[in-house]
Order: structure tokens, then sequence, then C-alpha cells
């Protein structure tokens, strides 16, 4: 790979693959990306398809055991006592058609990003950025950990590694696995009293920062923690590779947080991060709005390519997302900005006292 150049890692298997109608993940994601691209001509060149993960690779992270239980879940061959000891078959983490080839799809597009990486550059894999998933079972809609498997992978090629999340929700099963790892600096800004009710506020283990922000989490406060949190400590840190997880729940239109973010300060954090290192990973994660995310992830993108965006979307977009639908549950419809445009209006604010008063915490910490 050229050092400096972007490539897009995707992947087929998400179209149409769903956790079942009454789940957040029921609506489309990478495939609304994907398409996006394509209408808008950001992939020519650029696309690459993600492999499947062997079973030896997700062994890095996860038990034998659970990878069993996982295919024989897709197989339709797994027992009750296997279902409940790795919390398989349950509301967050249904069996559905594709539950072990698509979390190891993911897995495998993450692998193919750090080879990929060796010589520097930028790769994005939205299907990437299920941060939740524990060594033994599945955990908040995650059934494999594709970061930490990530952060594996470039660990062994000799690099040291940062890893910042910007998902509404903390990432347990990233720290869980790295911290006290002095060679991997983990940073997390999430919503406080918040599911899974991790993350609290402080250093733990020497290299895992949390920073909990409060409800309606604003593009002016972020812009505040990126540079006055974000930036300083990955500086000095200097990282050879940044993974930077881009949950989209952390935007306003999201209906699993209480954030207020527009892509602007999406695509403000990346474009600051991407220079504090010569390698970097763009991940999805999060995001339950099947036209927020999408037009994030897209908006990304094109940040990370280097492409124009267009004021207003040509027909073949905006086709797009018209065709887009929360297949069910009653929500209402999105408003016509989130049809004809990938560019959220700013919303901006006050930086309230309670999350200075945070940041000096972390800032003494």
């Amino acid at each position: 790979m050229v050092a400096g150049a972007a490539l897009f890692i995707g992947s087929e298997i998400y179209r149409g693959s769903s956790y079942g109608g009454a789940h957040p993940l029921r609506v489309p994601r990478v495939s609304t990306v994907m398409d996006l691209g394509r209408a808008l001509g950001w992939l020519e060149g650029r696309y690459r398809s993600s492999p499947r993960a062997k079973p030896a690779a997700l062994r890095a992270f996860h038990s034998a055991d659970y990878i069993a239980a996982l295919q024989a879940a897709e197989a339709g061959t797994i027992s009750a006592e296997a279902m409940a000891r790795h919390h398989i078959g349950t509301l967050s983490n249904p069996v559905f058609a594709q539950i072990y080839s698509r979390p190891a799809t993911g897995a495998g597009g993450v692998l193919l990003a750090a080879e990929l990486l060796a010589e520097g550059g930028s790769v994005h894999v939205p299907g990437g950025g299920t941060h939740h998933g524990m060594p033994d079972r599945a955990n908040g809609f995650c059934y494999l950990n594709d970061p930490v498997l990530a952060i594996m992978a470039l660990r062994r090629m000799g690099l040291r590694v940062a890893y910042v999340d910007l998902d509404a929700h903390h990432c347990d099963g990233v720290e869980f696995a790295f911290a006290g790892v002095p060679e991997v600096l983990l940073i997390s800004v999430h919503e406080q009293a918040r599911w899974p009710f991790t993350g609290a506020l402080g250093v733990a283990a020497g290299n895992c920062v949390n920073l909990p922000v409060p409800a309606q989490y604003n593009d002016t406060e972020a812009r505040l923690v990126l540079h006055e949190m974000i930036l300083p400590r990955l500086q000095a840190f200097a990282p050879q590779v940044i993974v930077l997880q881009a949950g989209a729940d952390s935007l306003l239109e999201d209906p699993l947080s209480r954030l207020a973010l527009s892509n602007n300060a999406y695509v403000e954090a990346l474009r600051a991060i991407r220079a504090m290192a010569p390698r970097l990973m763009l991940l999805g994660g999060g995001g339950y709005n099947p036209w927020s995310v999408g037009r994030c992830w897209a908006l990304l993108w094109a940040e990370l390519s280097g492409q124009t965006v267009p004021e207003l979307l040509p027909e073949a977009a905006h086709m797009v997302l018209r065709g887009l639908s929360w297949g069910g549950g009653g929500r209402p419809p999105p408003a016509p900005a989130l049809l004809t445009s990938l560019r959220d209006a700013p919303r901006e604010g006050p930086i309230r006292p309670e999350l200075r008063d945070r940041m000096a915490v972390l800032a003494r910490a």
C-alpha cells in the first residue's frame, strides 16, 4: 500500500443482513455507505472486499469454545447450555442467519486493514468497531471484538497503537483486553450513565483514558475535548498507528443515546487525529438511525480519501437515502436535509461547567 493512500474495505454480507425485526441493528448501515460511495464515484480503485477471518485468527482473543458456539448457532445446532454460557440468543445478541459469518467478516476486514497499513496510509472498515465483545461471550450487539483483534495484529507488527473511541457507549471489551498494556493508549469519550455503565472518569490501569460526557454533548464541547484532551495525549504518546472507532450513535438523531453532535464533529476529529500518526484505521461501531449513520460514515470516507462533498447530493445518491427505512418500529420519517445532503448543519452550543470540571480531573490524572 502506498503511504498516504486511502482504501475502503466492505462486503456484500451486510446487504440485507439483520439482527431481526425488533432489534436496533435491523437497519442497513455498511451497505448504505457502499451504495453512497459508488453513487458518488468515491470507491473506484479504492474498494477491497473483506475476507472472512478464520477461527485460528479469532482465537487470538476469543476462546475456541465460543467460536465453535457461534458456528453452531449459524448452523442451527447450538445447545441451550452453550447459548446460556456464551450469552447467545438474548434480546441484545440474538441468533440470526449470519451470526458467525457477519462478525467474522468484520474481523477479517480489520485484519486485512492491518496488513495494508504496514507501509502507512489509511483504511476505512465501516463493518468494524464491535468494541463490546468479550473473549468467551457476546456482549452489547457484538459477537466478536474486531478492534481488539486489529490492535493485536498491529502490535504483532511491532507498532505502538493508540485507540480512540467516539461511540456513545464505552468500549468495555477493548479496555478489558488492553488495560495495563503500556504499548497501547486507549481514549474513550462516551455518554455518562449509559450502558455498559463502565468507563468511569479518569485514567484506568495507566493507559485507559475515560471521559464520560453529559447528555446533549454538542459540537463546541466536542471541539474542546478534541483539542484539550485527545490531541495532547496522542502527541505525548506518539503512536505509530491510530485505530479510530467512529460509532455514529453520538449524533443527535440516534435513538440509543442522548448526545447531540453533528457529523461535522466527527469530520473535525478525523482530520485532526489522522495527522497524529503515519497510519490510521477508521472503524464503524454504533449508529442506529439508518440515515444519520450512513451519511456520517460516507462523509468520513470522503474526508479520508480526499473527495469533494457536494452541497446537494446527485440523484443517484439521493435515491440511496430515499430508499432507507427504519424497518418497522413506528419511528418518524427523517428530516428532509437527511435525504438531500451528507453534511449536517453545525450543532454548536455552550461549554458546560460539568464538562470543564471533568476535563480538569483528567488533566490532573
